[in-house]
């Protein structure tokens, strides 16, 4: 394999491995804009949609229609997540709500324990998505990409765009971004802040099920300690864009997974479970150099 093809193959692999923590980046970015609240029970939402994802294909249900059921599952959790246990305590001081997020994050961990114990359960990825594509046609015959990586790249742009789409050119995006701007000020406006905040959950909790799906697809299993990974890369992630900004919780989840990949493929053999430490070495080295984020800046952020 030469030079070109072995940076082309690690490039997709960072891609794929990018889009999942970008999927789950953007609901915390988005939660966090409108209520300041660093939810790290939205994690456990990527594990609860893959869970459900493996009871619908081992109920025979089709790979595509169990995401869907996926989505509607986990977008009912967050849902119930924000009725009980955070709006109750809205307005309260930002430390209670992260210890209330942590409490949540319990709570959904342990029910899935007692409910189907604390062993990996398979994921199987179906045939049409488990096989290998061989980028011969582009000239580079020994680049490899398995299709449920294509397939979460391709997902992950297009839910990035109607996403960007519903934020930038819809009503209820202008809600969202003027409550995140300032939210005593779009109350005293008439916007409705339930209402976005509940779209805000809808809107994160699909995407955290979609990564959920990937993320299971990659790592061939769930469990109901799942979610933690991913949360934290992308908490990490969306602290390098700039907390609060869709678009450098975007940004940092591909910075995150391109140099995870690149780590991996060209430190020394034996040193690849270092990482996950490098990672945060880069984490303190940007926030050194830009303490708000690569786009965060010095005012309120926004989504």
């Amino acid at each position: 394999m030469s030079i070109a093809e072995y940076l082309t193959q690690q490039f997709l692999n960072g891609l794929s491995l990018g889009s999942i923590y970008a999927l789950v980046a953007i609901g915390l970015a988005m939660v966090f804009g409108i209520l300041r609240l660093i939810n790290f029970a939205h994690g456990d939402l990527v594990m609860v949609g893959a869970f459900v994802m493996v009871f619908a294909m081992n109920a025979e249900i089709g790979f595509i229609w169990a995401g869907v059921i996926a989505i509607i599952a986990t977008v009912i959790t967050g849902l119930l997540m924000e009725r009980i246990a955070y709006r109750p305590l809205r307005g309260a001081p930002d430390v209670t709500l992260l210890l209330t997020s942590f409490a949540v994050t319990m709570v959904l961990e342990n029910f899935f324990v007692m409910a189907f114990s604390a062993h990996p359960r398979p994921f199987r990825v179906p045939d049409f998505l488990s096989s290998l594509e061989w980028l011969g046609a582009l000239g580079m015959p020994n680049v490899v990409i398995s299709r449920v990586n294509i397939a979460t790249i391709l997902v992950t742009f297009l839910a990035m765009a109607v996403l960007t789409y519903i934020v930038r050119n819809t009503q209820l995006g202008v809600s969202m971004r003027a409550t995140a701007e300032d939210l005593m000020a779009a109350q005293l406006m008439g916007i409705n802040i339930n209402k976005v905040v509940v779209w805000a959950f809808i809107l994160g909790s699909a995407m955290a099920a979609i990564a959920g799906a990937f993320w299971a697809g990659r790592v061939g299993k769930v469990e109901p300690f799942m979610g933690f990974i991913p949360s934290i890369k992308a908490f990490v992630a969306a602290v390098i864009g700039g907390f609060g900004s869709l678009p450098g919780a975007v940004l940092g989840g591909y910075i995150l997974g391109f140099t995870e990949i690149f780590l991996v493929g060209f430190m020394p053999e034996g040193t690849s479970g270092y990482r996950d430490a490098m990672v945060f070495v880069i984490l303190i080295i940007v926030l050194l150099v830009r303490p708000r984020g690569i786009l965060g800046s010095r005012e309120r952020e926004k989504i």
